[in-house]
């Protein structure tokens, strides 16, 4: 295509480059050079700093020449700076993602209650919003947890971006998804190594809204893998548990690619470039989604505007899509401005917000944060798979399903298997799990490559793999072998096949009625840099141990003048138990976990009253309903227990929610206080929604099914069971 660039001064773009920009060496085909995996950042941020200086060398000498405009804006606001030069001489401007709304304003119903009612909020955790500029940090939604991490200028586009991951909720529609998270906010100008830097202290998650303008590249860049693709392999690469996560771009009807890799120019595919062609990181598609009212997915489309892969090589791009369409969010208008946006720049933050409540989740529950490939492999094996079964280059795996997400960590060690291990040369993992025959069987293989060694310079959709470390994930079951999904760039619009994935750093395999035993075989082909990969392993919809999910039913005491054994049915040989036991003067619990089906009571007070539960436990966040309550007067020898009914205490105010069934809300009898702490526990003994009972207890979020209500009043727990439709 032709590709005017702005306020160029009839001198020709090679000999500015060969003049002015003299770092070519740092972009030159690389076929042999891999830093270590487990190398630190160190000799990579040099690297960056050097480029940097180099640049800014540049881009003086070039504006004392008035060669050309580093940075101007469009006629809709929209900043547009120079940030980059390209192998073959081409300037590379930068610009944001996003437009002006015209549909109906809406917050994005796809990163639902669940992670909230979870206690996810995204407090004491940290991400990196690097955009045009910086986020308004006056603003009444982010209560002094905007950090300015540069001198750059307040920026709408960085407010709205940070607006969708952070904001508090003061106006209710404006909530981030993420809404006690710090965001430290940077411009663009310095990503990478800013970045760099940030990921060797520690930084988990980055949000990219912007990119390379399209309209101003040659066709070869589309689909490319090139330096500035290969650096922020490098970054992941080094830096395991960063992941950045960058909007696809809103270039679908642009018909900037006159040479795509497959179809025609009006088709809107191959229209990705610079950095979303890595390997490694999260793109991310704009979606149109419509849900019902259990926050399940009713209706999707991709968005007209969303930029299609793939990839020169074939790979699975833009992996996922989150709602980008009419998000409600922050403005820089004023400490009090709200606005409505649409396009990818505003799918990818929430995107970001609900994978940083995911870490916030497995740190709390399981002491310490997922990899950078568990976190991106979790979010690709639970994402809602549109259209077509499999993966495709306009949604990727589909659109991101947090709800599902969580229910799979709840479920580790019980349903779902989350490993992260090495695979070493020539080395073969193998692994078998038994179907739970309750669900499809999931197996994904998830890594973070090692940089690629081919780097394009110049070559029209040129189809070498960036792939470094091809693992292979095979399932076998009575001399069957199953294959994992994959795409083939020059039959875009065919569905996905099974077969030999060469080209991505993550592979899957479903099976949809899965039963009995399946054997899992991870290899790889090749030499491995460094002589080793390390991978993660997502399984979901096995059955991992012989532990049930039910709660004891026969609770039997003996006595002496010492205190009380209480005993109860063993339910597997698998399980543990947690029993409850305090004092009716008592409104705390005391808790205590065994492998054993018997507790022994001690130091108790003759005369006084207690009550006594048990439940068992089949990992860290799953477990049953509680037994029968025992009450019993402590009488030593003599004394006798009582049983009252599942999660229920002595009393005589009943607890009686309604409507029941109930779709949208509950109400609870007036006599019990506003004030009271409340629970709802699925019948798996998950933990769906806490809080306090108020006027009435918003149960829309929840899928539909059985739960138990459980209100703790006074010194009274009393419980319900309701049905949600």
């Amino acid at each position: 295509m032709t590709y005017p660039q702005p306020s160029l001064k009839q001198l020709p773009i090679v000999v500015l480059f060969v003049v002015l920009f003299p770092f070519t060496g740092m972009i030159a085909q690389d076929k042999d050079h891999h830093q270590p995996p487990s190398a630190s950042l160190d000799s990579l941020i040099a690297s960056f700093k050097e480029e940097w200086s180099l640049k800014q060398d540049f881009l003086t000498s070039a504006m004392d020449k008035d060669l050309f405009n580093a940075t101007y804006k469009t006629s809709d606001g929209t900043l547009v700076a120079l940030n980059d030069m390209g192998a073959d001489g081409t300037l590379l401007y930068y610009t944001t993602h996003t437009n002006k709304a015209t549909m109906s304003t809406k917050h994005s119903p796809i990163y639902p209650e669940t992670l909230t009612d979870l206690g996810l909020s995204g407090k004491n955790m940290q991400v990196g919003i690097w955009d045009a500029g910086v986020a308004l940090d006056t603003h009444q939604e982010f209560d002094e947890r905007v950090i300015h991490m540069d001198d750059a200028v307040i920026d709408n586009h960085a407010t709205l971006v940070t607006g969708t991951v952070i904001s508090t909720g003061i106006e209710k529609r404006a909530a981030g998804v993420a809404s006690e998270a710090q965001a430290l906010c940077y411009d663009w100008s310095k990503d990478k190594l800013e970045v760099a830097e940030a990921a060797a202290n520690g930084l988990l998650l980055s949000n990219h809204s912007y990119g390379i303008k399209t309209e101003w590249v040659p066709d070869w860049y589309f689909g490319a893998y090139i330096k500035v693709s290969k650096d922020w392999d490098a970054i992941m690469h080094h830096a395991p548990y960063y992941l950045m996560v960058a909007a696809a771009g809103n270039a679908q009807k642009s018909r900037d690619n006159e040479a795509p890799v497959c179809g025609s120019v009006n088709d809107g595919h191959d229209l990705l470039i610079g950095f979303t062609t890595a390997k490694n990181g999260l793109v991310i598609a704009g979606a149109n989604t419509h849900t019902d009212k259990e926050d399940n997915l009713s209706e999707v489309h991709v968005a007209n505007y969303s930029s299609f892969g793939p990839t020169d090589d074939g790979r699975i791009k833009p992996d996922l899509a989150g709602d980008g369409t009419s998000i409600y969010t922050t403005v820089a208008a004023s400490d009090d401005s709200y606005g409505s946006s649409m396009g990818t720049s505003m799918a990818a933050p929430g995107v970001t917000g609900a994978l940083l409540l995911l870490q916030e989740y497995h740190d709390k529950h399981y002491g310490g944060h997922m990899k950078a490939a568990t976190l991106k492999g979790l979010a690709l094996h639970t994402a809602d798979d549109v259209q077509a079964p499999g993966p495709d280059y306009k949604m990727g795996w589909g659109v991101i399903n947090t709800k599902k997400a969580a229910a799979m960590l709840q479920k580790k060690d019980y349903s779902s298997v989350l490993q992260e291990n090495i695979l070493r040369q020539d080395e073969t993992y193998t692994f078998s799990v038994v179907a739970n025959e309750n669900e499809p069987l999931t197996i994904s293989l998830s890594w973070t490559d090692a940089p690629g060694i081919y780097v394009n310079q110049g070559d029209l959709n040129m189809p070498t793999p960036a792939l470094t470390n091809d693992l292979d994930l095979r399932i076998t079951k009575n001399g069957d072998t199953l294959f994992p999904w994959k795409l083939d760039a020059k039959t875009v619009n065919q569905p996905a096949a099974k077969g030999d994935n060469r080209v991505d750093p993550y592979e899957r395999i479903d099976i949809p009625n899965a039963q009995g035993v399946y054997t899992i075989t991870i290899t790889h082909k090749g030499q491995l840099i460094e002589g080793m990969q390390p991978y993660s392993l997502l399984v979901s919809g096995a059955q991992l141990n012989s532990c049930k999910l039910e709660a004891p039913e026969t609770l039997a005491l003996s006595a002496s003048n010492n205190g009380i054994n209480i005993s109860w049915n063993t339910i597997s040989d698998e399980n543990q138990y947690e029993y409850w036991f305090r004092s009716t003067d008592n409104t705390t619990w005391s808790k205590t976990t065994t492998a054993n089906s018997h507790a022994k009571l001690s130091g108790l007070v003759l005369g006084q009253r207690y009550l006594f539960q048990v439940r068992s436990i089949c990992s860290q966040k799953l477990t049953s309903d509680f037994s029968p309550i025992a009450a019993f007067v402590f009488e030593g020898y003599d004394t006798v227990m009582a049983l009252n009914g599942p999660l229920s205490t002595e009393g005589t105010l009943s607890l009686t929610p309604y409507p029941n069934p109930a779709a949208d809300y509950l109400k609870i009898n007036p006599e019990i206080s506003e004030k009271a702490p409340f629970s709802i526990v699925s019948t798996s003994g998950i933990t769906a929604k806490s809080g306090q009972v108020g006027t009435q207890i918003d149960i829309a979020a929840l899928s539909p099914g059985m739960y138990v209500l459980v209100v703790q009043d006074g010194n009274l727990t009393r419980s319900s069971r309701f049905l949600k439709q």
